[in-house]
């Protein structure tokens, strides 16, 4: 199959690097003509507009910063609805609004297409190497398609069930993620003024009942200084916000959503929207006159699993 790959981002190039390095025909398509040419010097082709690509495709995947990017790229002059096809798969990997992504299926399934959401979760380190986990919202007799694609691009292959599903599932853990960032922030600052070391209270904290995949990646880059997740807050406003209307919409009480996402909202403000998600650790480091720092911690984070063909997660029943 002959696939095309619209958004080349920290998420999306790293997506589209593992589709080309696993053999695939691919076009690619970003506004950013430096990362375009950087995967067509690897083999790719370029589509000069969404349409062009999805003209010479068989599968249109697209990760983009913002629903409202989807819409356009979908929607707009010279896009992907103007020429879908029966036969042909949109595959949207955003993390978007479950309505949206709804709306926007209507109409690629109106032109014959199929529609697939297939949101990720893991970090970009993981995304690299082709380790990251993958959500699928959509028919099972398209999932079934293009899972050999998306073993190419993830390890963990999760079939949420209906469209819409794999979005609200997507936003519900980066919601639990950045819940657990504060957390560790807070915790780390709070060991730094308590005069322990910082290797040791990371050690502990990893052997403990209060680990979480979050300490074992963002507390890394924490403690190195460099604080670079390639995750930034006006990401973190988007997707905890995207949770946040979810629950608000179904009537839930929250207290600590409305709570998170207003100390980034806070943060964006003060530190710039583009600052890196884990020095929201500023907010406390700051008034308490200290950099909460360890000792021979990674700058990024890097993936030291191999790299294996992904399959299909099962769902416990009983």
């Amino acid at each position: 199959m002959k696939i095309g790959f619209i958004g080349l981002g920290n998420v999306g190039g790293k997506l589209a690097g593992s589709v080309l390095r696993n053999g695939h025909d691919l076009t690619v398509r970003d506004l950013d003509e430096k990362l375009v040419q950087g995967f067509v010097a690897r083999g790719a082709k370029a589509a000069a507009s969404p349409r062009e690509m999805a003209e010479a495709v068989d599968i249109v995947i697209t990760c983009l910063p913002s629903p409202a990017a989807t819409a356009a790229v979908l929607e707009g002059e010279d896009g992907l609805l103007a020429v879908l096809r029966p036969g042909q798969i949109w595959m949207e990997m955003s993390t978007t609004d479950a309505d949206e992504v709804v709306r926007l299926g209507a109409l690629v399934e109106a032109r014959g297409a199929t529609v697939l959401e297939c949101p990720v979760s893991g970090g970009c380190h993981r995304a690299d190497t082709g380790n990251i986990s993958i959500f699928v919202g959509g028919r099972r007799e398209a999932f079934e398609r293009v899972l050999p694609v998306l073993a190419t691009m993830g390890r963990r292959i999760l079939h949420t069930g209906d469209l819409g599903t794999a979005s609200k599932l997507k936003v519900v853990t980066n919601f639990l993620c950045t819940a657990h960032l504060v957390a560790l922030a807070e915790a780390l600052t709070t060991c730094k003024m308590a005069g322990l070391d910082m290797n040791t209270a990371y050690e502990a904290i990893r052997i403990s009942s209060g680990n979480s995949f979050v300490h074992e990646t963002e507390s890394q880059v924490i403690l190195n200084g460099s604080r670079d997740i390639n995750f930034t807050m006006d990401l973190v406003i988007k997707d905890v916000g995207l949770f946040d209307k979810m629950a608000q919409e179904l009537n839930v009480p929250l207290e600590m959503s409305p709570l998170v996402l207003n100390l980034f909202k806070e943060s964006a403000e003060k530190y710039g929207p583009r600052e890196f998600s884990p020095n929201i650790i500023r907010r406390y480091e700051e008034p308490c006159g200290v950099k909460v720092l360890g000792v021979g911690f990674p700058a990024e984070m890097t993936d030291d699993e191999p790299e294996e063909p992904g399959y299909e997660v099962s769902v416990r029943r009983a």
